[in-house]
């Protein structure tokens, strides 16, 4: 199942858990955040990816980028089995402070559909491992 955080309320149906979230000034997403706060004993039962998109450049196409203190905090609260880092996007027509002044100069698109399918790859063969080494 794919949907938004917000409208996920119960995880017994679930054997493995992706949580994306944008990244905006070194913060995740408010809803990634509440979700893995609100469902944490959960997903401490469960293996869970925890996913940022937002570098407004090609750094992530080239290097691991590792997760924001934010992140990394959350990620430690649940036992997450591993974090990436994907290139952002940013309209040109993006509204607000500071979003707004930074489409002057950096807007653009830097999500690279071979990295995330090559990402996507890996964590299957990884969930397919797990379940052949289950009892």
């Amino acid at each position: 199942m794919v949907g938004p955080a917000c409208s996920i309320y119960d995880l017994t149906e679930f054997d493995a858990v992706v949580v994306v979230g944008a990244l905006y000034a070194n913060r995740w997403h408010r809803d990634a955040r509440r979700f893995v706060r609100r469902h944490t004993a959960a997903l401490r039962q469960l293996p869970v990816w925890l996913v940022s998109s937002g570098t407004l450049d090609d750094s992530a196409e080239h290097r691991d980028i590792a997760p924001t203190k934010q992140v990394a905090k959350l990620a430690n609260r649940i036992g997450a089995c591993g974090h990436v880092t994907f290139g952002g996007r940013l309209s040109p027509h993006a509204t607000g402070f500071p979003a707004a002044a930074m489409a002057k100069t950096q807007a653009g698109d830097w999500r690279d559909q071979a990295h995330i399918r090559s990402w996507v790859e890996s964590f299957v063969a990884e969930l397919e491992s797990r379940e052949a080494a289950r009892p």
